[in-house]
This record gives C-alpha cells, structure tokens and sequence, in this order.
C-alpha cells in the first residue's frame, strides 16, 4: 500500500453498531465513524439487506440508461431537503468539485461572468479533499505542498469573519460562489458563531453570489440536524454536497443538491461520472437516509451530543483547553502542542477507536446509534488515557 495515511494501531476485522473488533478479536468502542461515514451504525442489517438484495438484480447499468433505483432515490433526497434536483457521484470530493463547475457555470451563463474569470471562494481552514482542485482552495501545506502547479480562481477568506467576507466580495467582482463547511471537520470541528451562515448567505445575496455548503461530514444528523445549516433560521443554501453516511458507510455515494436555476445550467454530456447514481449505490442511500428518518438519529444525535459535551467538559485534566460539539460531532482541544498523536494511540490502545486532526485536537465522532451507556463508557476511556500524560 501506498504511504498516504498515518494507520493506526489497530488491525480491524469486524465492525457493528459502534463496536469494532480487531484481527485478534480485541473489542473497541468506535468514536470516529469511519470520518462520518457510519451515522447509522456499523453494517446498519436493514442497509446491509438492501444492497445484498440489490447486488443481485442490477449494479450499474451505466447513466446512459434509466434505471428503477435512482429516480426513486433522487425523489426521496428532493422531498426531504426541498431542492428541485440532485446530482450523484461517489466521493466527497466529486461531489464538491460539481458544486464548483455548477456554481462557474452559473456564473458565467446567469451571472455574467467574463469567460475564464469566474472565483469561487472558500474560508482559510477548510478541508473539502485531495484532489489537485480541492488542494488549489485551501491553506494547509500538508496537502498541497510540492503538487503545484495549482487550479486557479479560489480565493480565501477567513472563516467566521463576516467583515472580511463583505470586502472580498466588494473587491473581487467575478466571485461566483463561497463554498464553506457549516463547521469545520478537518479543521478541529471548528463551529461558527450563531448566525454566520445566515448572514453570509445575506451578503452573498447582495452581491448575486451563491451559497455552497458542505455537509459531506455534517450532514445526515451529525450535529443533530438532518442538515448542519438547519441550526440556522431562515436560511437555505443555494447548493448543499452530502457523501460519506449517504451510503452508511457501505459505498461510495455522494451527490450536489440544487435548484433548477442552477442545475439545469449544465446540459447532457457536460458532466457526468460512470458510477454516479448507479443502480446499487442509490437503493443503498435510499435506505441509509430511511434508517436515520425511522431510527429519529437526528434527535439522538442532538441529546446524546449535548450529553457527551456535557460530560468531556467534566474530565479534569490539566491537558484539556476546551471541549466542543454540536451533535455528536465534537472534540476535545489539549493544550500542548506535539501530544495529540500520543494521546491517540494510547486512546486505541485502550480500546476506544477514534483520531486526532492537526496537531491538538481529538475528534470525537461516534455513530449516532450510541447509547448513553456507552458514550459513558468512551469518556472514562478518555479520562483514563489523559491521566497517563500528567
């Protein structure tokens, strides 16, 4: 295998619920959900009898063709979140690269961008993936030193800053659309100040722009919403990207929502993906988005969240700076630099499954079926495992 991911100690076998076994049959409690992607519970058996059943009758014949899954599939995603229309694909990043082409096309056939000129811009901090385009808008030199030469036209402004937003878009006159986590994963789960999204989505407005919001890692009742931009009133992005727990965690599957304003600016032939919307990946997220709606995690999420951060800001330990969450989306911030690494490989050795983004912080993301018992269970993991460092 190729040398791009840091693995941890573990070597999973087998995974359920929030449980995860390894080769050696050691027990872990998994707080990281396969970066979100496990909102339903690992192997969710209802997920699991879709794609069995679907595998066996059709895969993927292939867009060129109609198929009896995905239109059932797009109508389910358009009745639940309002939009007129869903473009699938398959990773997070797919999906964000379409926002992208959507929002230049727009601009350049709605907006009236000179041809070449269109910016889409994007807040310092963000993640949105590794490919050439996605590293091209952001300001992480791990992911983007010594891969030049980059796609131009994304500009950054800093994230949560309403003022710097306003002048960007007063100075730049071709920006066609800012894309933005409602909070930042990858960042350290980063939430914005109340408000921020609905305001920016105001000065956007002003200056005939789109929103993009991505919820490839907050979606699907993460942070105790069906979308993450649901903790904001009033307020509905022009285009919203989903991925990772579209599928619960079993395939690839993500997709672009938008308004046909939007959408239908590209036309057959000018985009597409041989997998996207295939037949199985779309009777698969049909049932994925079912379980979250009759399985109400999104109420879960929202109280079982809440007790979590309740109960990480009651550890005592000298090396917690702050603890945040919305949903059960949360981290805990340590105050020494160089120790977030240690502190999760002892975590895993200790049986509780989860990892560190950047340097400081613990991201604590477990599927939303956890209990209560267990969210208990994984903090006094955590307490325990901080004690070893003091």
């Amino acid at each position: 295998m190729a040398h791009n991911y840091a693995v941890l100690e573990p070597v999973i076998a087998r995974a359920e619920r929030c449980w995860m076994w390894d080769v050696e049959g050691k027990k872990y409690l998994d707080f990281h959900s396969g970066y979100c992607s496990a909102n339903q519970g690992h192997c969710h058996p209802k997920i699991v009898d879709t794609l069995i059943r679907q595998v066996k009758i059709l895969t993927t014949p292939s867009r060129a063709f109609d198929n009896d899954q995905t239109g059932a599939y797009a109508e389910l995603m358009c009745k639940t979140f309002g939009y007129d229309k869903i473009l699938p694909s398959n990773s997070g990043v797919e999906a964000c690269e379409s926002a992208v082409k959507l929002a230049r096309r727009w601009g350049y056939v709605v907006k009236g961008v000179p041809e070449n000129k269109a910016e889409v811009l994007f807040p310092n901090g963000c993640f949105w993936g590794r490919s050439i385009t996605a590293i091209s808008g952001c300001d992480d030199p791990m992911r983007y030193e010594k891969f030049g030469p980059f796609t131009p036209g994304f500009p950054l402004v800093p994230y949560n800053d309403l003022d710097a937003l306003e002048k960007m878009l007063e100075s730049h006159p071709n920006i066609v659309a800012y894309m933005t986590e409602p909070i930042q994963g990858e960042g350290g789960v980063i939430i914005p100040d109340k408000g921020y999204l609905r305001e920016a989505h105001k000065l956007l407005k002003k200056h005939n722009c789109l929103m993009i919001c991505d919820e490839i890692q907050t979606g699907l009742g993460r942070t105790g919403k069906m979308l993450c931009v649901h903790h904001e009133d009033d307020f509905r992005p022009d285009m919203v990207t989903l991925g990772k727990s579209t599928s619960g965690g079993l395939l690839p599957l993500s997709l672009v929502m938008a308004d046909d304003e939007v959408m239908l600016t590209i036309k057959p032939g000018e985009h597409g993906s041989t997998f996207g919307g295939n037949a199985l990946a779309c009777a698969v997220g049909k049932t994925a988005l079912e379980v979250i709606i009759e399985e109400d995690l999104c109420k879960k999420s929202e109280e079982n969240g809440a007790f979590l951060v309740r109960e990480l800001k009651n550890i005592k330990s000298k090396l917690i700076k702050e603890a945040r969450g919305k949903g059960l989306f949360c981290s805990l911030e340590l105050n020494q630099k160089g120790l977030g690494k240690h502190v999760i490989a002892s975590l895993n050795r200790n049986g509780l499954a989860c990892k560190n983004t950047h340097d400081t912080t613990i991201r604590l993301a477990p599927p939303l079926i956890t209990t209560k018992e267990e969210l208990t269970q994984g903090v006094e993991i955590i307490e325990k495992t901080l004690k070893e460092f003091e």
